[in-house]
This record gives C-alpha cells, sequence and structure tokens, in this order.
C-alpha cells in the first residue's frame, strides 16, 4: 500500500514566473534541491509538461484553466514548460503567465 501525500503543504522556497504564448516556452531555472511538490497557477489556460533536461509542452498535455490551483510532485533538477490552450469550445487561445511555486 502507497503512502499518504499531503498536497499544498510545505514550505515556499521560490517563485518562478514564466510567459506562454502558442509555442512552448520553459521555465529558466530547474527546480531547486529541495523541491518535491510545485504549487501552479496561471492568468489564462496553457498545457504543461514536467521533466528532465529540456522540455517541450504541447496542447496534449496536461490541461490547467485559467485562475485555478494545482499541486504537482516533482523532482530535484526537474524543469517545467508550458504553451496556450488550444482554442475550442471552452476556451480562447491567450498567452499568460504561469506562476510556479516550489514547496519543500
Amino acid at each position: 500500500m502507497g503512502g499518504k501525500v499531503d498536497l499544498g503543504h510545505g514550505r515556499v522556497l521560490t517563485v518562478q514566473t514564466l510567459q506562454f504564448a502558442a509555442a512552448s516556452a520553459q521555465a529558466a531555472a530547474p527546480f531547486g534541491a529541495q523541491t518535491f511538490q510545485v504549487r501552479l497557477v496561471a492568468n489564462a489556460a496553457c498545457h504543461y509538461r514536467v521533466g528532465s533536461g529540456s522540455v517541450t509542452a504541447t496542447t496534449g498535455d496536461v490541461f490547467l484553466p485559467a485562475n485555478w490551483v494545482e499541486y504537482v510532485m516533482v523532482n530535484p533538477g526537474e524543469s517545467i514548460a508550458a504553451i496556450e490552450a488550444a482554442t475550442n469550445g471552452l476556451v480562447t487561445a491567450t498567452a499568460g503567465t504561469l506562476w510556479i511555486t516550489e514547496l519543500g
């Protein structure tokens, strides 16, 4: 049986912002050595991908609605990339900012 993980708890280590648009953009710095969880919120709908090395987000990746808070488990040294959501019946493609709060 797996252990319980309490998302949304932890000390704020650092905050990065990532400007995203129609092309994928990657955060300037990888997650710190004590970062195992991030809090994400964006002012426009986007898709994001977490990974090691060079990371490219696509509109097939995880969807994050505008102004929605999401907690994601990560590993130290990983990075995040984001791209604006594709226009569909619910969302209009809009560039925006993703706030990435590293929690330890």
